[in-house]
């Protein structure tokens, strides 16, 4: 094995990170396979042994269970499923492929699992082909407990590691608490898929289309991640290092430059104000950064809170959760958006239909309002939370008037009753609709007299107007919030607001980008909302440019045929923005 490997991918994540790795389960139905080092091949077959032995115990509790409750014959199929455990033909296979082949269990195991399958669902008959469940089932509780107690293992530990996986999803940004997480690594993901923006929100180096990664990999081997080239490297070398430390000693270097703005105002050089808001998806955001450097919360994403759960938060779970973050905010502005699941932010205990396209599916306010019961428990912790600072809500998938219209008669109920019960409320709490589907884009100026203020989620209205899904490997490509027609839809949104005297924010992706916020801020926006990490960033840019030359970048940029002439404008700009701010 070459002691050094550099491998090239697709940055999705800006940043620098070394430390050893971790490889976890992606959707499911996967199961991780990694390279186990000759010395640990006993210790994985020992970890092999110790799962046999629990799945074993845990069929015999069942067996008696069902024994005393039915009867010694229907609980027959536990004492047939250990055996099968027991079968010295399967669990010499498993430990042969450990062995020579110097896989994990879990591989090793799902292989067995797999050959079951193929073999026996191919012979003729519906009861030989039931039997292959019959045999598999006893082996997938043996994975299931390899994969499990891998979990509770790592999440034991306090050492923090890069997380590697065969696709980037929330599930995998998720899967350890952010102070965790060096960088993320995947074979695959898109570069706007759920999974980037979150990455990206959370500021950690990440690097996806990395084919073939996993079989690569060693469990606890180091790696170096380069999520500014897209460049990963599996056990560097000292010389390799060396250089590696010293670009992540100017990177650091430059951030302190640029800290100096966090606690600064968001303001141009001749004055001119764009709020700086923040993105925020849980409680464990509120320690990365001061709320006396931002300007509110202009993003909620309440979906997390559902999702890190294995059933649905209650009522005075949410109003808890709201309560602290209006608390911690000191009097700025918090905007929650209501519940918006669906496409690829699944609920475990939520089941959706399967669809065949999720992205222009039930998801967002379509569920919420086929659903009332569930919007209305998020409502009445909301409004009560409301009784403690600033808070607004914000509604997502917003695709006409009709819902907005819904979705005021149910707000308006769930008040009515929380004022009878004796709750205290805002007595004025502002209501925004996102702007991200199309026909909420061309019948703004509808929409706008019957909401406080307005949002656009850049991510979701790049692929609705460009009819690409930003999930889909072979179209992701044609994903670009270049595009001409995305900064006239943005150039749309601006105008109608500055009409109707309504506020209009960007809370999408590409506000993190200090010189797309520059032509936010010409266009006319009222504020950006972004991750944390990156308010120091464009309080920066803001800093090194007057309102005038913003507009002026506008002009050049609404004027431009191309995506690609529009790449170079910013680029240049972007340019001049990251010169050094001691200049």
């Amino acid at each position: 094995m070459p002691h050094s490997r550099s491998i090239k991918g697709t940055p999705i994540s800006t940043g620098l990170a070394h430390g050893p790795l971790h490889v976890v389960r992606g959707d499911a139905p996967e199961v991780p396979t990694w390279v186990v080092p000759a010395s640990d091949v006993p210790a994985e077959i020992g970890r092999l042994a110790a799962a046999l032995q629990s799945a074993g115990e845990e069929l015999e509790r069942q067996r008696r269970a069902v024994a005393a409750s039915s009867g010694d014959k229907d609980a027959e199929i536990f004492a047939v499923h250990r055996m099968i455990l027991q079968d010295p033909s399967a669990l010499g296979e498993v430990e042969k492929a450990i062995a020579e082949e110097r896989i994990n269990a879990e591989a090793a195991v799902g292989r067995l699992i797999e050959r079951f399958h193929r073999t026996l669902t191919a012979l003729d008959g519906a009861s030989v082909r039931g039997f292959a469940a019959d045999v598999s089932d006893p082996w997938q509780r043996v994975l299931d407990t390899l994969l499990e107690r891998d979990r509770r293992e790592l999440d034991s530990s306090q050492e923090k590691v890069v997380l590697a996986a065969p696709e980037l999803t929330p599930r995998v940004c998720a899967w350890l608490p952010r102070e965790r997480v060096l960088a993320i690594v995947c074979e695959s993901g898109g570069r706007f898929s759920h999974g980037a923006v979150l990455a990206r929100s959370m500021g950690l180096p990440c690097v996806v289309g990395l084919p073939g990664l996993l079989a690569r990999l060693e469990q606890g081997m180091h790696i170096t991640v380069d999520g500014d080239r897209g460049q990963v490297q599996l056990k560097p070398s000292p010389e390799d290092l060396a250089d590696f430390e010293r670009r992540v000693g100017e990177r650091q270097r430059r951030r302190r430059d640029v800290e100096r703005f966090a606690p600064l105002p968001a303001r141009a050089a001749c004055g001119h104000r764009l709020e700086t808001q923040v993105n925020i998806e849980s409680l464990l955001d509120l320690p990365h950064f001061e709320p006396e450097h931002t300007d509110g919360v202009g993003l909620l994403r309440t979906e997390f809170l559902y999702m890190e759960r294995s059933s649905f938060p209650s009522e005075e779970e949410q109003y808890r959760l709201y309560r602290r973050v209006v608390e911690h905010m000191r009097g700025r502005p918090v905007t929650i958006r209501t519940l918006d699941i669906g496409a690829d932010k699944q609920l475990p205990y939520f089941q959706t239909p399967k669809e065949r396209n999720p992205a222009l599916g039930w998801r967002g306010l379509r569920i919420s309002l086929q659903w009332p019961d569930l919007i209305q428990v998020q409502l009445r912790a909301a409004l009560r939370a409301s009784a403690h600072g600033p808070l607004r809500l914000l509604l997502p998938m917003v695709g006409s008037l009709e819902q907005i219209d819904q979705m005021r008669r149910i707000f308006d109920g769930v008040r009515a009753s929380l004022t009878e019960q004796g709750y205290e409320c805002a007595e004025d709490l502002p209501v925004g609709a996102m702007i991200e589907v199309p026909s909420a884009l061309l019948s703004l100026h509808q929409i706008i007299a019957h909401v406080d203020f307005v949002s656009v989620g850049t991510n979701d209205l790049v692929q609705y107007l460009l009819a690409v899904d930003r999930d889909n490997a072979f179209v992701a490509g044609l994903y670009d919030p270049l595009h001409p027609a995305v900064l006239s839809a943005l150039q749309r949104v601006a105008e109608v607001s500055r009409r109707a005297g309504k506020a209009c924010s960007v809370c999408g992706d590409i506000a993190s980008d200090p010189a797309f916020a520059v032509l936010l801020m010409g266009l006319g926006f009222d504020a950006v909302s972004t991750a944390p990490h990156f308010v120091p960033e464009i309080k920066y840019g803001l800093s090194r440019v007057s309102l005038a030359q913003a507009q002026e970048l506008v002009r050049a940029v609404l004027a431009a045929e191309r995506s690609q002439e529009v790449r170079q404008l910013l680029k240049d700009w972007q340019a001049e923005l990251s010169t050094s701010a001691g200049r």
